[in-house]
């Protein structure tokens, strides 16, 4: 009697659930979702889920603790790669502009949902955040010497904040002018003129997948 093969699973199914989830999650909110409703977005019976994740709370947790440690992996290669502060900061704001733009979805939740989080899962994603902040102060601060650490700390937060205005409002701005303002906001937040050319890590908008990468102030954790 020939011998069936193990079925294997389809390395693309769990990708398609954190991403039908931040959309779902985003436009009716965590408690009005199921995961049968999850199940059908992403094109999976609804026990199929369970393959993957014991539960909705567990989605929830690995949707956001992957958002915050591939950003905060990525703010750490921006540092590490660039040896001009200003160069390394324009890069830190365009990566951050077209995760919030390519992504909203994936912001939208952690902003609106991260309270669902049980506390150790909010205490380690604080964390990470505070890494990230971390990041940006670390290059702005040699390039405005005229502010105190407290100062930078604000004006790095009103540039996240700036950027990460477009989780609330949708003006129906082209996508290439949308990155163009948010740009030009962050910086002037920052009181730093972009650098010159496009100093671009090389994980820009064509290298950040669905529900893989976003980022997030520490302002943002209620």
């Amino acid at each position: 009697m020939r011998q069936q093969s193990p079925r294997r699973r389809d390395p693309d199914r769990k990708a398609r659930i954190l991403e039908a989830s931040a959309e779902l999650i985003a436009a009716r909110g965590y408690h009005s979702v199921s995961l049968a409703d999850i199940g059908a977005a992403a094109g999976i019976v609804g026990s199929g889920v369970y393959r993957h994740f014991p539960s909705k709370s567990a989605i929830l947790v690995e949707l956001l603790t992957q958002v915050m440690d591939e950003l905060e992996a990525a703010a750490t290669g921006i540092t590490a790669e660039f040896e001009d502060d200003r160069e390394a900061l324009t890069a830190l704001v365009r990566h951050h502009v077209r995760v919030a733009v390519h992504d909203r979805r994936v912001l939208q939740v952690y902003h609106g949902e991260v309270q669902n989080l049980a506390e150790d899962n909010r205490r380690k994603l604080r964390r990470a955040q505070r890494h990230y902040i971390e990041e940006w102060v670390a290059v702005v601060g040699p390039l405005r010497p005229d502010l105190t650490d407290a100062e930078v700390r604000l004006t790095v937060h009103a540039a996240i904040g700036a950027i990460q205005s477009i989780l609330f409002h949708n003006l129906g701005v082209p996508t290439d002018r949308l990155v163009e303002l948010l740009d030009q906001a962050a910086h002037a937040c920052l009181g730093v003129p972009p650098a010159p050319g496009d100093p671009l890590w090389p994980l820009g908008l064509s290298g950040v997948e669905p529900a893989a990468s976003a980022a997030l102030s520490d302002s943002l954790i209620t």
